[in-house]
């Protein structure tokens, strides 16, 4: 079976990472999964383990549920688990680079456990949903293109962005991970509209990927949109033998 890592003895000092042991006889195939803000990476888990009615689980593939630092979140006026500071929303909004650029080090120190343990940056997807997801937009087209894939579920990126900036320094033609986006149609925090016009500005900078609106949802997850994120996944990540 997929072993799981001991994230306690390993030197990645990241907030308790759940990792859920799969079937199969070797992990070919990993994916990190980021929370919202104030979330906790069992809550995601468990969110997409009700839906489904089981476990979401390949036997190749090794899923990670990392829980964010508790720190100062200006937008709550406490300390939150969050994975970098906001001080406004929408997509005028300043970000804080300071805190992004922390954080990608601290999970970049997770991505760089799974390479080690034998799984390469092309078979490794990261996802998020909320903060989550805008978190791991920064991680496939900020700091590590060479993933296999970026799921963003009910997320968005400023105007000014330092992913942008990133992407029009490599150019359209640079290698970029394939995006899947999602987004409710009737998300009441993250406007539908930021969403949209965040994958909007990124195609338009090369990456290649799709917008799937969810109608009637709002800031949340529904079984149809958990299905589509396993199928797409069991697509980004193939077992060996169909590569």
């Amino acid at each position: 079976m997929c072993l799981t890592v001991n994230m306690a003895t390993s030197t990645v000092k990241l907030f308790s990472p759940r990792i859920v042991a799969q079937t199969g006889k070797k992990c070919t195939a990993s994916v990190i999964m980021l929370h919202g803000s104030g979330g906790t990476g069992t809550d995601i888990r468990d969110t997409f383990r009700i839906l489904l009615r089981e476990e979401l689980s390949f036997p190749h593939i090794r899923f990670i549920y990392p829980t964010a630092p508790l720190r100062p979140y200006t937008l709550a006026g406490q300390s939150w688990n969050v994975w970098f500071d906001r001080i406004d929303l929408g997509l005028d909004g300043h970000e804080q680079t300071e805190s992004v650029g922390a954080m990608a080090t601290q999970l970049g120190e997770l991505i760089d456990a799974e390479v080690k343990s034998g799984v390469p940056l092309n078979r490794i997807v990261v996802g998020g949903f909320s903060m989550g997801g805008a978190m791991a937009l920064h991680l496939g087209y900020q700091f590590y293109p060479q993933l296999a894939g970026v799921i963003g579920m009910s997320s968005f990126l400023y105007n000014k962005s330092g992913v942008y900036e990133a992407l029009e320094k490599r150019g359209k033609d640079a290698r970029t991970p394939p995006l899947r986006q999602y987004h409710g149609e009737e998300d009441d925090l993250v406007l539908y509209k930021w969403g949209k016009a965040t994958h909007e500005k990124l195609t338009s900078l090369g990456v290649q990927g799709e917008f799937v609106s969810i109608p009637n949802l709002s800031h949340s997850l529904n079984l149809d949109l958990v299905r589509s994120v396993r199928e797409w996944i069991a697509k980004i990540l193939p077992e060996e033998h169909n590569l």
